[in-house]
């Protein structure tokens, strides 16, 4: 399935994404990873740095859903697919590295692996108020209002 552009723009502007797995006895688990890319309109992947409960889920069971949200507009894509993790070492590693390392400099240096998902699906999630006919602009006015009163 190809990623919607919205999807594709907000993984760009927001790279942190809250990775659903599932444990070996079967237990849902959740993790946020915030170096996030968009390799092609079929592919996303993360920098895995620190993340060997994720990895010992995905080696059992390789798939995932991820949740990309942006907290102003109050909008979040989920996109779930396959999962192939490609390990520090490989050719294909080092190929994809570079990537990381033009966004985030020095913290590419901690990847251990690259997380790729194949997209098999994605969907908005939008906030009720919508429903009622709320705006992106009037979303992003009360959600910037609500931020400044809590980091003034």
């Amino acid at each position: 399935m190809k990623l919607p552009q919205p999807a594709q723009d907000m993984i760009a502007t927001f790279p942190l994404g809250f990775v659903a797995t599932v444990g070996a006895g079967g237990r849902p688990s959740v993790s946020p990873k915030g170096t996030f890319l968009v390799l092609d309109e079929e592919t996303i992947a993360f920098g895995e740095i620190r993340s060997p409960q994720t990895l010992s889920n995905l080696g059992h069971l390789p798939e995932c859903e991820v949740n990309f949200i942006d907290v102003f507009k109050r909008k979040a894509w989920r996109v779930r697919g396959a999962v192939v993790i490609v390990r520090e070492g490989t050719d294909e590693f080092s190929q994809l590295l570079h990537k990381w390392q033009t966004i985030w400099g020095d913290l590419s240096d901690r990847i251990n692996a690259v997380v790729k998902i194949n997209v098999e699906h994605a969907n908005e999630v939008t906030t009720p108020p919508y429903d009622d006919g709320a705006t992106e602009e009037e979303m992003i006015a009360i959600y910037k209002a609500k931020f400044t009163e809590i980091y003034p």
